[in-house]
């Protein structure tokens, strides 16, 4: 049943940002032929996204370094961050943490991603298929490099209490599995990608923050540390990037006419930590 739920909020969110686009009535195309040609960009988009690095210039790979030693800096206050988050656990409302788990399931995220895609291919709304393309892809190309990344970094989560500074590389332990974090990767990947259907930076933040609800919610269980989720949601808004404009060239659908820029930056302070995404 709480899939089901989660699975209606982000059909609502979907069809809002949908609602003006007009149902194709182009008798040419079949079903058939959008799902094949859909397909293949699902894997084509995956294919891109991990050669881009590749094709990257001085400006991407200043970016990278950025985002590594935010990461770095949020690495050393990790034992501190943890402890602090997971004391809020019990005053966290019992469904926001229900919600945290089951959405950033995998099983239950590609049942959300693909009820989006084949709602669009049903009524032949290109927009919609367009935003189920970009959710599989981009969740299949960023949940395949987080299996990657965990297995090879080999971190131990927070509750094998063996600290942050604990690596075990190829270690088939679950709990040498930390870095990145999955959940927080999955869920934001869509929310990100579900923002693009809209230009208020309200609702925007709004979808961001129920999209981080459950990697913050791995966090509250002991299972991240907080760099995990930190370097999940970068992956995330770097893959979602990456695949949305290599699907510019092949859908006629935009998502609105705003440049796709995005800027990061990590604020540190006496007493403060925070994340700063403009778009």
């Amino acid at each position: 049943m709480r899939y089901r739920i989660s699975f209606a909020i982000l059909i609502f969110l979907m069809a809002c940002g949908a609602k003006a686009q007009n149902i194709s009535n182009d008798s040419v195309d079949t079903r058939w032929k959008m799902l094949t040609y859909d397909a293949a960009n699902i894997f084509k988009g995956v294919g891109y996204s991990y050669i881009r690095p590749f094709h990257w210039k001085r400006k991407q790979w200043a970016q990278f370094g950025g985002v590594v030693a935010g990461t770095g800096a949020i690495y050393l206050i990790d034992d501190d961050t943890s402890a602090f988050i997971r004391r809020q656990q019990e005053s966290v409302p019992q469904w926001i943490r229900d919600y945290g788990e089951l959405y950033g399931n995998p099983e239950n995220n590609y049942l959300a991603t693909t009820g989006v895609y084949l709602a669009g291919l049903i009524t032949k709304n290109e927009k919609l298929r367009r935003t189920g393309v970009l959710l599989i892809s981009s969740a299949t190309s960023a949940g395949v490099l987080q299996q990657l990344l965990k297995s090879v970094v080999g971190r131990a989560r927070p509750l094998a209490n063996l600290g942050k500074d604990t690596f075990d590389p190829f270690n088939s332990s679950r709990n040498f599995h930390s870095f990145p974090s999955g959940h927080a990767l999955l869920a934001f990947t869509n929310a990100y990608a579900i923002g693009k259907q809209f230009k208020s930076p309200w609702i925007k933040a709004g979808i961001y923050t129920i999209g981080a609800i459950p990697g913050i919610s791995r966090i509250w269980d002991g299972q991240h540390w907080l760099s995990d989720f930190v370097f999940a949601i970068a992956i995330s808004v770097a893959t979602v990037e990456s695949i949305d404009r290599y699907l510019d060239k092949k859908y006629d659908e935009k998502y609105n006419t705003l440049e796709k820029k995005v800027s990061w930056n990590l604020n540190f302070g006496p007493g403060t930590l925070g994340i700063a995404i403009h778009f």
